[in-house]
């Protein structure tokens, strides 16, 4: 507190991802509070901004209720001025984070559907021209996903599948066990919802796979925001040395 080098606005938190119920928050707008009031006591310090940070829950599941902003919001506050007022202190400016609560049912990825293939044991496995190179959250941490062949749409999903990328990797498992269209087949164009948070950010040129294109779709109309990656893109920018050729 003594640094010119350092200017303290206040606190943050992360208590997680993927919450589904507002008691982590509350909780922390506690420690936050006590926080604040033991500085404030010890330094004089007065906290300008106290940061709550997201991680405020989406569907993952089909089926899955959507939670609402309020729902996590309105206790927030709520607590955060009670307890500052019953510590006699100034209610900081809030700031919230709900990145994935905002983008992730706004991203639907499409894959085209490769190889087919029914091995020992029950198991069905679907290639498709993506994989942990677009989508590496079910690889690093078991991220789950849905989707439905889109060209199908209308028909019964009842075959059970594990969809797979195209890396050469074991881990490269993009969902598990999902029912699809009975009749999936080659070149069908499957889609997987809920993939706004945040796969682009986290995509890769792992296995020299190019980045996919991102289109925004509004009001029936359509536009490419981020063209397609191609192989020459991939070596823009490298070179060989001049004694090397």
């Amino acid at each position: 507190m003594a640094s010119d080098l350092l200017e303290l606005k206040g606190f943050h938190s992360h208590v997680g991802s993927q919450l589904q119920s507002n008691r982590s928050h509350v909780l922390a707008v506690d420690a936050l509070v006590n926080e604040m009031n033991l500085m404030f006591k010890q330094l004089g310090f007065v906290t300008e901004e106290l940061n709550i940070g997201g991680g405020f829950g989406v569907p993952q599941h089909q089926g899955d209720t959507r939670t609402t902003l309020k729902y996590f919001i309105d206790p927030i506050m709520s607590h955060v001025t009670t307890e500052c007022e019953k510590a006699g202190l100034v209610r900081p400016m809030i700031i919230i984070e709900p990145g994935r609560w905002i983008v992730s049912e706004a991203g639907i990825t499409l894959y085209r559907v490769g190889s087919i293939k029914d091995v020992p044991g029950g198991i069905t496995y679907v290639g498709v021209d993506g994989g942990m190179t677009d989508n590496p959250r079910p690889a690093l941490y078991g991220a789950q996903y849905w989707g439905v062949v889109a060209n199908k749409a209308d028909e019964p999903a009842e075959k059970k599948v594990t969809v797979v990328g195209k890396c050469c990797e074991s881990g490269d498992v993009l969902m598990r066990e999902v029912f699809v269209a009975n009749t999936i087949s080659r070149d069908d164009i499957l889609a997987v919802f809920n993939t706004g948070a945040y796969n682009f950010s986290m995509a890769s040129n792992y296995n020299r796979i190019p980045r996919a294109a991102v289109v925004l779709v509004r009001n029936g109309e359509s536009h490419v925001i981020v063209n397609r990656q191609s192989y020459d893109d991939l070596l823009l920018g490298e070179g060989i040395p001049q004694h090397l050729l």
